[in-house]
């Protein structure tokens, strides 16, 4: 069973770079570290590695360049970190599962993660296989790219899981309207956002946001959620079902020229 952390969620985040993670210190994080509501600890790889330089990586089998992590570093590490508990275990890597917001509110509710940060080539594929036999083990991508290591994605992870926790954020509501998130606007990109002055070189708020009407304020949102959708993400807009979408929503993709499936657009 997992073991629930005491104080708050529990993140245990091993690496050959723990002094990357300094920002968790800082703005929301930071916050809810200090409250208590995160309970972030980080753990340096190479403690666990014994020889003279500390190495904790060698050739691959089979050939090839770079290097890999060595499992016996990396067993030895986790085992002590968890003792008889239980986290879930995420394992950031370009070859994962996609990381989305579904994801992040998915991990926001468990208790204790664990964050494997590979480097190199990677960690040695049978540190998954080893510890997918008792743990809940994911191996997570941030996007379609190569990066130097997996603290960058651990970052942005973390800051995505921990802003969805209760108490993080100042407005509780402020998750709500985010892009991604479930609801109302899923599937779209939030619009664009306006704050005083009401005139700034030239440039004014649209006169809806000064009208006081919601009605027309929360309209006006989701077409600009739209617009912005289309232009920026339409794979996500061609995502949505048809049959959700209300006449003003239709009228506003005939004008920007999208259209859907011809079975979707035959319904």
């Amino acid at each position: 069973m997992t073991r629930a952390p005491e104080g708050g969620t529990r993140l245990d985040i091993i690496s050959i770079f723990p002094e990357y993670f300094a920002p968790l210190d800082v703005s929301l994080i930071g916050k809810a570290r200090e409250r208590g509501i995160l309970d972030v600890r980080l753990h340096q790889l190479r403690d666990w590695a014994h020889d003279v330089h500390k190495t904790v990586d060698d050739t691959p089998y089979g050939g090839g360049p770079g290097m890999v992590m060595k499992p016996e570093i990396w067993g030895a590490a986790i085992d002590t970190v968890i003792g008889d508990g239980a986290p879930r275990m995420i394992v950031p890597t370009p070859s994962g599962r996609p990381f989305t917001q579904e994801l992040a509110q998915e991990l926001a509710a468990e208790p204790w993660l664990l964050f494997a940060c590979g480097r190199y080539e990677g960690i040695d594929s049978r540190v998954m296989l080893e510890y997918g036999a008792r743990l809940r083990v994911d191996e997570v991508s941030i996007g379609d790219y190569v990066l130097a290591g997996g603290e960058v994605a651990v970052l942005v992870m973390v800051e995505a899981i921990g802003r969805l926790l209760p108490g993080v954020l100042g407005n509780v509501h402020s998750a709500v309207d985010d892009s991604f998130a479930p609801g109302a606007m899923r599937n779209l990109l939030e619009g664009p956002v306006y704050t005083k002055p009401p005139v700034w070189r030239g440039h004014e708020v649209p006169a809806v946001l000064l009208s006081g009407h919601h009605g027309k304020v929360a309209r006006w949102r989701r077409d600009e959620a739209l617009r912005r959708t289309i232009a920026n993400r339409p794979d996500l807009v061609a995502a949505i079902d048809p049959e959700t979408l209300d006449k003003r929503d239709r009228e506003l993709l005939d004008e920007l020229s999208f259209r859907f499936g011809p079975e979707d657009m035959a319904n």
